[in-house]
Parts: C-alpha cells; sequence; structure tokens
C-alpha cells in the first residue's frame, strides 16, 4: 500500500505457532502475543511484562571497572583534585551530575568542565587540556567522551595526570593509552552492555564505588538521569534500559527533585512523568544550553539543591530553548524540501555555511523524521565545516565513520549507532556525499525501505483494553517502539491546526464512538493536507496512545500516515 507521503507500507509477517505458544505459556492474548514475537522479546523481557525485575549491576566482575575504581578510591584516599570532564549534550551533563553530586557528598576535592561547542570543539582535546591543568587535578574523568582521544591523553600522561574515560561511542585500535578505559565496545562486550549510554555506566561505577567505599550516597535517587540520557540518546529501550525505564516511570515521585519538580511547575504539569517528558521536554532544555554557548547550565542544575539556583538557571534554559526552537524553525523555513526530496538521495546530506553549529544536530532529525533517511547537516564553524549526522536503525551511522576516516574522507569524528559528528575539509564534500550514498546502497536492501505496521485493527477494537495491553509492552522507545496499527475505513469529521506545526483531528469509524487524533509536525506536508480537507473514507497508520489532560485520560492515535 503506497500512501499520501508516498511511503509504502505492509503488515509485519509473524509465526502464528509462536503466537500460539506465547499465547498458551503465559495466558496473553492475540494481539499481545504477536507484539512480543514481532519485538523478538527474550524470555526475561518477557517475564518483565508482568512482574518488576530488580535492576542488577551487570558490571559488578566486570575487569575495567574494578580497574577504574581502585583509581578513584585512591584518588579519594589520598584526597587528589579531581576533574570530570563531560560531553556538552544531555548524556554528558547526566553522568558528569552523577560524580559531581556523589563527590559532594563525600566532601572531594572536584571540579568539572562541559565544553563549549564552538570555543573547545567536542570532547577531550590536548588545547583543552592545557587549560584544565591550570586548576592542577591529578585525576580526569571523562564521561561521554575520551574515546578517540589519543593526543589529549598523552598529554596528561606526560603531565603525570591519571585519566579514566567512561564513554559509550565507537573506540578503536590503538586505544587512548588511560589508565582505564570503560566502553562496552571496547573489546566487542556482550550485546545488552553496549546497549548503555555513558550516564548508565557512570551510574553502575559509582554503584561498584559505593560498594566498595561503604558510602551511604543516595544513587538510586538519580536513577531518573539514566532514564534521561538514555532517552535523549536514543539508545536500545530493551533488556537492562528497559527494567531501568519501568523503575524511573513507576516509582520516580517528580517532587523528590527540585529541578524536575520546578519545571514541570513552569508548563503546569501535575502528572506523573513518562518517558515523553523527558525526550520532548525535559531533554531539550537541558540541551539548550550547550547549543547556544551556556554548556554548564545543565550540570548547574541537575547538581544543584539551592532553590534560587535551580529557579534562575531553569527559567535561563528554558529561555534559551525558546530561542533555540525559533531559530530551528527560521533554519528549516529555508530549507527546499521538494528539491531534496526529487533528488532521491538514500542519504539525505545538507550543507549551508552560516547554520550556528549547536543545531546541526537537531536540524539533521528533523530531516530524517521528515525523510526517513539518514540524514547529516553541515555547516562552517570557524573556517571549519563541522557535520553532525542522524541515523536509523538501519543503518549505523559511526561505522560509516570509521570508514570517512580510514579514507582520509572526513578529518576527525565519532559517535554511535544513530548519531555522529565529525569535521571535514570543504573539498572533500562531494567525496563524502558519494561514498556515503554507495556505502547505503552496498549495505542496505531495496526492501529495507519498506515501512510495517504491527497488526490491522477495526477502529471499534480501540478501547481500554487493548490500551492497557499495549501499556504492557512499555516504557517505548528505541527498538522497543509503540504498536502501529493500519485501522481502515474512517472519516475526519473535524480537524484544526496546532501552533502552525500539528494538527488536530475527531476520526469518525463507521460503527462506535469518534476518536481524537494528532499528527505532530505534519503542516505543509500531504499528510497534513489531507487530515484538514479530506472528506471521504480512508485509512489510517496510527499508534494508540493514552492522552492526559488535567488528570483526564481518553484515548487518542497518533497517525503516522494516511492511506487512500
Amino acid at each position: 500500500m503506497i500512501s499520501v507521503s508516498d511511503k509504502k507500507w505492509i503488515n509485519q509477517e509473524v509465526n502464528k505457532n509462536l503466537v500460539e505458544k506465547i499465547k498458551q505459556d503465559f495466558n496473553f492474548n492475540e494481539i499481545l502475543s504477536r507484539l512480543i514475537i514481532l519485538r523478538n522479546y527474550n524470555i526475561t523481557e518477557i517475564n518483565h511484562i508482568n512482574n518488576n525485575l530488580k535492576i542488577t549491576n551487570i558490571f559488578k566482575y566486570d575487569l575495567d571497572f574494578d580497574k577504574a575504581s581502585k583509581i578513584v578510591i585512591n584518588s579519594i584516599k589520598s584526597n587528589e583534585n579531581i576533574c570530570v570532564l563531560g560531553d556538552y549534550d544531555v548524556d554528558g551533563t547526566s553522568a558528569t551530575s552523577l560524580l559531581v553530586r556523589y563527590f559532594k557528598h563525600i566532601n572531594q576535592p572536584h571540579f568539572y568542565y562541559i565544553p563549549d561547542r564552538e570555543q573547545d570543539g567536542y570532547g577531550a582535546s590536548k588545547k583543552l587540556f592545557q587549560k584544565l591543568i591550570l586548576q592542577k587535578p591529578k585525576l580526569v574523568i571523562m564521561v561521554d567522551c575520551g574515546s578517540t582521544s589519543n593526543d589529549a591523553i598523552n598529554f596528561l600522561n606526560k603531565n603525570n595526570i591519571k585519566s579514566i574515560i567512561i564513554d559509550h561511542h565507537e573506540i578503536n585500535k590503538p586505544y587512548p593509552k588511560s589508565n582505564a578505559i570503560i566502553n562496552p565496545k571496547k573489546n566487542n562486550k556482550n550485546s545488552e552492555q553496549q546497549y548503555l549510554c555513558a550516564t548508565g555506566l557512570t551510574y553502575f561505577f559509582i554503584d561498584i564505588l559505593l560498594y566498595k567505599t561503604n558510602s551511604n550516597f543516595k544513587l538510586s535517587n538519580f536513577l531518573i538521569y539514566v532514564l534521561l540520557a538514555t532517552i535523549c540518546d536514543v539508545m536500545s529501550l530493551r533488556k537492562i534500559n528497559k527494567i531501568i525505564a519501568s523503575d524511573v516511570i513507576n516509582n520516580f515521585n517528580i517532587k523528590d527533585n527540585q529541578a524536575f519538580n520546578y519545571l514541570f511547575q513552569q508548563f503546569e504539569i501535575n502528572r506523573k512523568l513518562n518517558v515523553g517528558d523527558l525526550g520532548y521536554l525535559i531533554g531539550p532544555i537541558i540541551n539548550a544550553g550547550g547549543r547556544l554557548g551556556f554548556s554548564s547550565y545543565g550540570t548547574e542544575l541537575l547538581t544543584s539543591d539551592n532553590p534560587e539556583t535551580i529557579k534562575k538557571r531553569s527559567i535561563q534554559l528554558i529561555k534559551l530553548n525558546n530561542k533555540r526552537k525559533i531559530l530551528e524553525q527560521n533554519i528549516l523555513n529555508e530549507i527546499d524540501f521538494d528539491k531534496i526530496k526529487k533528488e532521491k538521495k538514500n542519504v539525505i546530506i545538507y550543507y549551508k555555511d552560516n547554520i550556528k553549529e549547536g543545531l546541526i544536530g537537531i536540524i539533521a532529525a528533523r530531516l530524517k523524521e521528515y525523510f526517513n533517511k539518514p540524514s547529516i547537516v553541515i555547516t562552517n564553524s570557524n573556517n571549519i565545516l563541522k557535520g553532525s549526522a542522524r541515523s536509523t536503525n538501519k543503518y549505523n551511522i559511526s561505522h560509516v565513520i570509521k570508514l570517512l576516516l580510514n579514507n582520509n574522507i572526513i578529518e576527525n569524528g565519532g559517535g554511535h549507532n544513530m548519531a555522529a559528528g565529525f569535521t571535514i575539509k570543504k573539498n572533500n564534500l562531494n567525496l563524502l556525499d558519494n561514498f556515503i550514498q554507495k556505502d547505503y546502497s552496498n549495505k542496505i536492501q531495496s526492501t529495507d525501505n519498506i515501512n510495517r505496521f504491527d497488526s490491522e485493527i477495526s477502529a471499534s477494537a480501540i478501547n481500554n483494553d487493548l490500551l492497557e495491553d499495549i501499556n504492557k509492552l512499555g516504557p517505548f522507545g528505541n527498538h522497543n517502539s509503540i504498536p502501529i496499527f493500519l485501522i481502515k475505513n474512517v472519516k475526519i469529521i473535524r480537524s484544526n491546526i496546532i501552533n502552525n506545526k500539528h494538527v488536530s483531528a475527531i476520526i469518525k469509524p463507521s460503527i462506535g464512538s469518534s476518536i481524537k487524533s494528532i499528527c505532530f509536525n505534519c503542516m505543509d506536508t500531504p499528510v497534513g493536507e489531507y487530515l484538514l480537507s479530506y472528506k471521504k473514507k480512508i485509512n489510517l497508520i496510527a499508534e494508540i496512545n493514552e492522552n492526559i489532560w488535567k488528570n483526564k485520560k481518553t484515548k487518542q492515535l497518533n497517525i503516522k500516515d494516511l492511506i487512500l
């Protein structure tokens, strides 16, 4: 089926025998069993559906964690000054905040630094450490960065400064000569460990420190930081991450965290926190400082218990995020989406020399969402071309960055499966484009570009029981997506525009009650145009969500596409 947005949709195939086995073994109904098989849940994940599983430290016997913990404990015993260097995104901010809170609790001499995107560049560099060693650290802990910082680590070694790297980005041999490297991608450690972002790794690292030192630091109070970073870094919400997500969503009380509670108050939200709040509200606010030249604001907010500091930084970050939204929309308004569509490239590469560096990642994300294709945005920053990439689950962008480095097409770069950054010479832009388009074609079959929905259901089947079954698979996120359904033969009886970006609509089936629906960011798209004007029966591709407004819960369709 070809949709109004020119996408091909098919029903996902499923082994009916396996569905029957799940139904019999676990007493689940047809639709829940089908969704479980389609997501390839293992036995632990299936058991997690009706049981609250305990979070266990999967690094308890890990040699890298043990080595790094001994270094930190020795620094604590010697009362050494420790520097924490974090990346300027939510993951780096959250990981830094965990360590800072721990060091504050034990009165350990320390300081932290979050690099400025434009002044300092990404992560650990020799130039940056030349500045930081003036504060005389004896140990530097790098979080969410450092895996490719060989020269910077060599500089620390020459100055007799110990270092630890806690990171989840791609790491290549020869590894940096750090005193300890915690990175699950080193030596291809097991897949569950690779699910964790830097904040998750830092959380379990501190947990080991607490065990070895008998500290009374309440680490579990900050598990919310792990989920925040996991969602914002688009990490897989499966296995250990799914257990963490469930624990936070079920047990986190917003009033126990001053910063989160103040942000909720500013937006007049009076309900339990959900995953969407982290990805679409709190995360962008925390990120705004790093995008617009105030990189330390997020860490200052997440590490403070002072009400005045929390109020001040929250208001500043909210204003910065509002400014970011305006700048972002202005950039998007200048992009010729029709031209990009006509080029029919497998990977979108957009270059414009005057985009603010802090916004290229989010513009790449918007292009990826619009075209459902890996997207790269490149700009000129201080006479250096910098690029930011956002990819799909099917195309590992960090592997591509490694190939580009090996072929001397880019100057440097790094990242993980879904996101990456790099620098490049302008005369290599065509080489970059040709290499990536060819690489994508070699790796991705044409059938991989087909969109799949989980099941076809009738509109009359959309009820509280179905919603309850769907929610049993949550919390939802990367690799554990909200189920998508085909819903046939409905009419759009009323629609309106929200904030000049979204379209709200009332959907009426042939039999049964009408259903509220929304389609996000669809203005000036074929889907938005049909929702606003089409009067005949139409078929929906949609998610079924629970909408909470003023403590009232209602069913809502999140429309993804339309089929005539």
